[in-house]
């Protein structure tokens, strides 16, 4: 009876010390199904323990990957499309053409052409001295004797003027029936001589512009009406034909 109480004891297990070997196994299997857990992210897996006698079954889904990838799939594209965006400038797009914005044009108001200003003509060096007037004699042998002037005629008082710039040397009763003379001198060697006239503008000595009054047509001296003898002298009192003189120098006489 011993003996089978021996060989009973061998083959029974030791109950003291199967508890914490059983326990640690179940502790191991809690903790890779808590690790398990934590890796997939998945709030499904249920633990259970069955009894003190056998380790506790990992209960997983049989989808569970899918939905934990799925999931995963969903929260990237949840912070993706939450992320801000910040926009990119376009190449072709220049930045002031971008922010430019049109201002309305100004229409410009026609300002108005400034008059152009008169000027006077510039005289000529030398000038008809009665323009107008008719010629009435030449320059030539009248009645048997040298006519030395042209006769030039309008109504009395009509304005003479000087034939071109100079001084005058003389001016008054120059007789031979001049009546009253006037004589400018041009310096360059010529004089002019104006007779007959009714009243004289200008004094001895006095500088005179081409065009200038000298004096107004009468009849005075040996007239027969009023009119002006206009003479040239190349030097005093050596009379030339007025005609050709003055023609050469722009005016025509009309002789």
């Amino acid at each position: 009876m011993q003996e089978d109480s021996s060989v009973q004891n061998e083959n029974t297990p030791d109950t003291a010390t199967e508890q914490p070997r059983r326990a640690g196994r179940r502790n191991r299997l809690i903790v890779l199904g808590a690790a398990a857990l934590v890796a997939l992210g998945l709030g499904g897996v249920a633990v259970a323990t069955t009894g003190p006698d056998r380790p506790a079954p990992t209960a997983v889904s049989l989808d569970a990957q899918s939905r934990a990838e799925a999931a995963s799939r969903a929260d990237r594209s949840t912070r993706e499309s939450s992320a801000p965006i910040s926009p990119s400038a376009s190449p072709t797009a220049s930045p002031t053409a971008a922010s430019a914005v049109p201002t309305p044009t100004k229409t410009a108001t026609a300002k108005p052409k400034p008059k152009p200003k008169k000027t006077a003509k510039p005289t000529p060096a030398w000038v008809d001295p009665m323009p107008g007037a008719s010629v009435t004699s030449c320059y030539g042998q009248r009645w048997g004797t040298l006519h030395a002037g042209i006769d030039l005629a309008l109504p009395s008082g009509t304005p003479i003027h000087a034939a071109a710039a100079g001084t005058v040397v003389q001016a008054g009763d120059a007789a031979d029936g001049y009546g009253n003379s006037v004589f400018v001198d041009h310096g360059n060697g010529y004089l002019t001589h104006y007779a007959h006239q009714s009243r004289i503008a200008v004094t001895v000595g006095q500088k005179v512009k081409a065009g200038q009054v000298i004096g107004y047509e009468g009849a005075t001296g040996d007239a027969t009406g009023p009119h002006l003898h206009f003479e040239v002298h190349q030097g005093m009192w050596n009379q030339i034909d007025p005609a050709p003189f003055m023609r050469t120098r722009g005016v025509d006489l009309g002789c």
